[in-house]
């Protein structure tokens, strides 16, 4: 696979350096990602450079993951408008830490060739004294050059701190580091990190007299002008399913627009031209079965979570459109029976009035007001049109008990196709 032919029809790439392509038709080459380790996760905008990699390694090439264990600790000023909080040695530590183990599911760590290396910046930054990295990084770099970077002027007028301003040369010492220590010739990031790359390729040049490349890819923002990577409610999307749970991370692809879907599915799937041109024409046919949205979420959750992972998530998808079971709804957590019936009409009662058990005409006529009264709730549940989480009940004399709650606090009324209920027992 040619790595820049591919790059080319997805639409990954912004910027690139003359010469990389001679060079990745010439041998196997090693590139890098830097991956800043200030949160606990990765998040779904991490994925570009993540698929970036992948692409490399699939074209035979090897990809390094770089940790920045140290230059987390300073912090990156690229397209940040305030200076950030900096983490403790531990905390950069145990979040680097997690980080492999996510990349893991995308890149190949397995002894050959081309095998996958992940690195940590503090290994090498920890052991260089000030002098030292001012005489032998800071004279090759002038100020001049450094200020005319989009990382440094956008942050001008509010101001910017020596230590952020230093940081485009940490990382051009990263890159002089790998070219020496891994023959690392390339480095790939988003289109904002252009100055910071290409920082390192200019000292690899002055410093040690070697040819080093970058390549960028697009930002992405999403057809309504809004960042790409925050949900609705404008909260990151994280790879690990303790701060996003699979079933709202198959939600967020699953929701992308028509307009999206194209372009996401070039970015974040390994499909290849000819499935995806098949994935287009059917949507085009019958755009309702939103055929493409559905590869696209299937696909990536898959990738980032587990195959049974995205068939639960499936599963509960199915519930709002009367699919789904009984014990499907009870396997949803807490967070995710909220998510999935988010702007449902609820009520709340005591526990004691369960505890004895309650007779569902009273529940859902007095108590939860789903009837205006209690002939009415009867004739519906003679008549099969009610059901008490996904269980259709037939007799009016049901009763309801608290075994039945689900999360030990819920009960999910269904009148009809579509007339969700929710009652809280508190």
């Amino acid at each position: 696979m040619n790595f820049i032919e591919e790059l080319r029809w997805r639409g990954m790439i912004h910027d690139i350096t003359p010469g990389l392509e001679e060079k990745l038709a010439a041998s196997m080459i090693s590139g890098y990602v830097g991956f800043d380790p200030t949160g606990k996760s990765l998040h779904i905008g991490h994925m570009i450079p993540i698929m970036l990699l992948m692409h490399l390694q699939r074209s035979g090439h090897k990809p390094i993951a770089l940790v920045g264990g140290g230059t987390g600790m300073i912090g990156d000023p690229s397209g940040k408008s305030s200076e950030r909080n900096l983490l403790s040695i531990e905390a950069v530590a145990e979040n680097a830490e997690g980080i492999r183990g996510q990349l893991e599911k995308f890149l190949g760590f397995n002894g050959s060739p081309n095998s996958a290396e992940m690195v940590n910046n503090h290994d090498w930054l920890s052991k260089v004294g000030l002098l030292e990295f001012l005489r032998d990084v800071g004279k090759h770099i002038t100020v001049n050059y450094m200020v005319s970077k989009d990382s440094v002027k956008g942050r001008w007028d509010q101001g910017i701190s020596f230590t952020e301003f230093s940081y485009q040369l940490l990382q051009a010492y990263d890159f002089c580091q790998l070219y020496k220590d891994k023959n690392c010739i390339l480095q790939i990031g988003g289109s904002d990190q252009w100055g910071n790359i290409t920082t390192g390729t200019e000292l690899v040049r002055r410093k040690i007299s070697g040819d080093a490349f970058a390549l960028t890819c697009p930002l992405l923002t999403r057809s309504d002008g809004k960042k790409f990577g925050k949900s609705e409610g404008g909260e990151s999307v994280w790879l690990d399913p303790k701060m996003t749970s699979p079933y709202k991370f198959y939600q967020y692809w699953l929701n992308c627009t028509d307009e999206d879907a194209p372009k996401l599915l070039r970015f974040f799937t390994l499909m290849d031209q000819g499935e995806i041109a098949a994935l287009e024409e059917l949507h085009a046919n019958a755009p309702h079965e939103r055929v493409m949205q559905n590869a696209l979420a299937k696909d990536v959750t898959t990738r980032v979570h587990s195959v049974q992972d995205c068939q639960k998530a499936v599963d509960a998808s199915e519930i709002l459109f009367g699919k789904g079971s009984t014990e499907t709804l009870k396997s949803l957590s807490e967070d995710d029976f909220l998510s999935l019936f988010d702007g449902v009409p609820q009520c709340q009662i005591p526990r004691t009035e369960l505890d004895a058990g309650i007779q569902i005409v009273d529940l859902v006529s007095e108590k939860g007001s789903l009837f205006p009264s209690k002939g009415e709730a009867r004739r519906m549940i003679s008549q099969g049109g009610l059901s008490v989480n996904k269980t259709k009940i037939d007799d009016p004399a049901f009763t309801v008990c608290p075994q039945m709650l689900l999360n030990d606090k819920y009960l999910l009324f269904q009148k009809g196709k579509k007339g969700y209920f929710i009652i809280r027992v508190a």
